[in-house]
């Protein structure tokens, strides 16, 4: 067994094979990268308190303190730590297995082809490019994992947990009050997907196409939907939204007591067709059930989309919109501040003006306001949702 002992900044170079990767340190940062160039080395760039130790014993190199040990890692809350920190960087073959721990420092670990875990108290982990197994585990620090294609585990107290272009085969996250995000990327297959938090709340963002049983459940929570596909029920404060995308290969299962929960669909690529049928993106919110769904004409096919507006449509009102007596469709205006007609050929509709873009609603329908928010006024009562929020 080979032994350091590092008091200052310095810089090893192991020139024997390193299988496994300990670290467990106490405030500072962590970067391991995976490389399959030249031999595995360390750098330590800052510390502050006792020296750490670095052993190198049967493939396993570990950069730790003496009194710091893996197991009941998460309870290490000694008050001397606050008179510790390091700033260490870490080059390691690619297949190597990684165990990182940290009190209150960022870790980073990219480029890891093989199983990988942190644990931390209070640091933020950031984990990018990693194909093999990733565990995650965090009290209040945060947690993000780009472009993971491994098996994916994430828990939190309350960190929020997020997952951007992720093509993992399985994710599973949960939360006690930090917010989980997950971002699916459409090259990826279908995905085994489970959520779980109390409090915190839950955004997925799904590719286009998409393969998936769907289950999503709150129990006080708003619910937010941009697929037609799938179906809002539940009784008054708790909310479902069950269904099946596409041939229903993977599986989505997302709950949460009260938290939110917004399923909200990718654009297409530049290259994919837009398919306003199947969840276009554009949303209204349902003041009853607190859903939301694709606006519809009232021949029951989609609103059209103005070019240049970017923004979702408002459902036209009963009166003076809709479908005229030659079957023709007329005017919805848009949600984002512009009250823009497609067409003004039915009767009943006002002729242009040179007002600037907006204008009242008709009684019980939608119109927009000047802040690209959308009133409503149902009953004497006039709401007001803002069509960019989902949450």
């Amino acid at each position: 067994m080979s032994e350091w002992s590092v008091a200052e900044p310095r810089r090893l170079t192991f020139d024997e094979p390193v299988t496994a990767l300990h670290v467990r340190v106490v405030n500072g940062t962590v970067n391991v990268v995976g490389t399959d160039k030249g031999s595995a080395w360390l750098e330590v760039t800052d510390l502050e308190g006792p020296p750490l130790t670095v052993t190198q014993k049967d493939g396993t190199l570990t950069v730790a303190y003496d009194d710091l040990s893996w197991k009941g890692f998460l309870k290490w809350l000694d008050r001397k730590g606050r008179h510790r920190n390091a700033l260490i960087s870490l080059a390691v073959p690619a297949s190597t297995r990684v165990e990182v721990g940290v009190v209150g420092a960022t870790a980073v670990v990219t480029g890891v082809d093989g199983r990988t875990e942190v644990k931390g108290v209070s640091g933020d982990t950031t984990l990018v490019g990693l194909s093999g197994q990733v565990r995650a585990t965090t009290v209040s620090g945060s947690v993000e994992a780009q472009a993971v294609t491994g098996d994916l585990r994430l828990s939190s107290v309350s960190g929020d947990l997020t997952v951007i272009e992720g093509t993992c085969p399985t994710v599973r996250a949960d939360s006690v009050s930090g917010a989980i995000i997950l971002d699916l990327d459409p090259t990826g297959g279908p995905t085994d997907v489970g959520l779980t938090s109390v409090s915190g709340e839950i955004a997925i963002r799904l590719p286009h196409p998409t393969d998936a049983e769907v289950e999503a459940n709150t129990a006080s929570g708003r619910i937010a939907n941009a697929f037609d596909d799938l179906r809002v029920s539940g009784p008054w404060g708790a909310h479902k939204i069950t269904g099946r995308l596409g041939s229903g290969n993977g599986r989505l299962k997302a709950t949460t007591v009260s938290g939110s929960i917004a399923l909200l669909r990718r654009p297409p690529r530049e290259d994919e067709p837009w398919d306003a049928g199947t969840g276009s993106g554009e949303r209204r919110v349902d003041g009853d059930a607190g859903a939301t769904h694709e606006p519809r004409l009232g021949d029951g096919t989609a609103a059209p989309r103005e070019p240049g507006l970017g923004g979702g449509i408002t459902e036209p009102s009963e009166a003076g919109s809709g479908v005229g007596a030659d079957g023709a469709s007329v005017g919805t205006p848009a949600a984002e501040g512009a009250g823009v007609v497609t067409d003004n050929s039915s009767a009943g509709l006002p002729e242009p003006s040179d007002e600037p873009l907006g204008h009242a609603a008709a009684d019980g329908a939608g119109g927009a306001l000047p802040d690209g928010s959308v009133s409503r006024s149902d009953g004497g009562t006039t709401s007001s949702t803002n069509d960019k929020k989902v949450l």
